[in-house]
């Protein structure tokens, strides 16, 4: 768990952020803090010292501490965007498989050096090589069930339950990644030609998806901030006959976004009105730079939202394993699995429960967190420092990317193209919707060590970005 004094910087640092704290605005004092969030001294005073070297805040002696101007001014939040509601069939662009023919979903530098892996993995590693080891003859000769290996489910279950999301062991379902599993649910609740809002900008993957299965799309405005724009939503279902939503309210890439507890309700509201299926992305909701985040799952009296994540973001992307949880679409999802892939290894299942059991999984994501957000801060920082201040941005409280807003007439995928010159891969904008919006945009990942090729790397950006 993220260290309370943590917990408590990055809740201020959000509300500067969003603008409830203006600059040069008093914070409440070290005893109001205490009491209103029921922390210790100590506590409130390591949070104020996270928060004045990071630049939030400055002390003033004897008057107290105030929001300074310049985090404030220098960081700009990207303008909302409001697409075109009319339907359309998907098409993406060749770049999507380029990007990801170089390895570069998430890394500028797909070549560098990768981070030393720590003791949490090698333990992972001692355990599915003994989950290998164990029943070899009963595995080798036997496929695992559709749902997949109990053990593992109930490890999953538990970890939902700690966020106070009611999902049992039986109402999940193993798949071989989030992926995978936004396929079945989307494949159970749809069939070709149906129509699906997404979020605008959305993860290319759902697009993808959308694009094999033949189905229409509909984007939904998103804010940067706070993530689908549930009365935007209102207003196109009043038109559309929707079939399902997908949507990211846990800091969906690429903003970083996360949806407010009463957009969550209403967006569960809205689903139940119109009688459509919410998909819930949950890849990043165990990346929390603060408090623990809850899903969509949480305000569900209607079985009607369908949950998927997997362990790639958080753990290993070569481990693919993840999980859907399909409310009243469950059996239906369960038969398309078995034409899908039939089934996933009974062994790494074995091992992977086994890891959660015994608490490496709980201790790494731990670790994972600290170093993300620290990956965030040197990552923010270089950007402050080195690139343009006409730039606008989000700062995220968890996941691994950043949404950039660059001044027009700057062209992302003609930067792109010239970066590649230089043995540096960007993710531009015009991937994140089937209608090649987001000309001027980029995404960025913290996902990885922020190594001095990678901060020199960012630093050539920036200056192509002055030029």
């Amino acid at each position: 768990m993220t260290k309370l004094y943590l917990q408590l910087s990055h809740s201020i640092q959000e509300k500067i952020t969003l603008g409830l704290l203006k600059s040069g605005e008093r914070l409440a004092s070290i005893r109001s803090l205490m009491d209103s969030h029921g922390v210790a001294k100590n506590t409130v005073i390591s949070a104020l010292n996270d928060l004045e070297m990071k630049g939030f805040i400055v002390a003033k002696p004897k008057v107290g501490y105030f929001v300074t101007q310049t985090k404030q001014n220098m960081q700009r939040v990207p303008e909302q965007h409001f697409p075109d509601t009319t339907l359309s069939k998907v098409s993406l662009s060749d770049v999507f498989y380029d990007v990801m023919t170089k390895q570069a979903a998430f890394d500028i530098i797909p070549n560098e050096q990768s981070t030393p892996p720590t003791s949490h993995l090698a333990s992972l590693n001692k355990c599915l090589r003994r989950a290998f080891r164990e029943e070899i003859p009963f595995r080798t000769s036997h496929y695992d069930t559709p749902k997949g290996l109990r053990l593992l489910r109930e490890q999953i279950s538990l970890r939902y339950r700690q966020r106070n999301i009611p999902i049992d062991a039986s109402e999940l379902c193993i798949t071989s990644g989030c992926q995978h599993g936004l396929m079945l649910a989307l494949m159970a609740c749809c069939e070709p030609g149906d129509v699906v809002a997404v979020e605008s900008p959305t993860f290319y993957g759902s697009l993808l998806l959308l694009e094999q299965l033949k189905l229409k799309v509909v984007e939904i405005s998103s804010h940067p901030l706070t993530g689908l724009d549930v009365t935007h939503l209102s207003s196109v279902l009043k038109n559309q006959n929707i079939k399902a939503c997908i949507a990211t309210p846990n800091f969906a890439t690429p903003t970083g976004s996360l949806m407010p507890e009463e957009s969550r309700k209403s967006l569960v509201m809205l689903a139940n009105k119109y009688d459509f299926a919410l998909i819930e992305d949950d890849i990043y909701g165990e990346i929390s730079f603060s408090n623990t985040v809850s899903s969509l799952k949480s305000y569900d009296v209607q079985n009607r939202v369908i949950i998927s994540s997997s362990v790639s973001k958080v753990l290993s992307k070569d481990i693919r394993i993840g999980w859907v949880a399909g409310g009243k679409w469950q059996k239906k999802i369960e038969h398309l699995k078995l034409t899908s892939m039939l089934a996933a290894s009974r062994s790494v299942q074995a091992g992977l429960a086994q890891f959660m059991h015994q608490g490496g999984y709980r201790k790494h994501i731990n670790y994972t967190n600290l170093q993300l957000n620290n990956q965030l801060q040197t990552l923010v920082d270089v950007i402050q420092q080195h690139w343009p201040t006409n730039i606008k941005y989000t700062v995220p409280n968890g996941g691994i990317a950043l949404w950039v807003e660059l001044p027009k007439p700057i062209d992302s995928m003609a930067l792109y193209h010239a970066l590649l010159n230089k043995h540096i891969v960007v993710t531009p904008g015009i991937l994140f919707s089937h209608r090649n919006s987001y000309s001027n945009y980029l995404r960025l990942s913290f996902q990885h060590k922020m190594t001095p090729k990678r901060v020199a790397a960012l630093k050539v950006i920036g200056k192509m970005l002055a030029t």
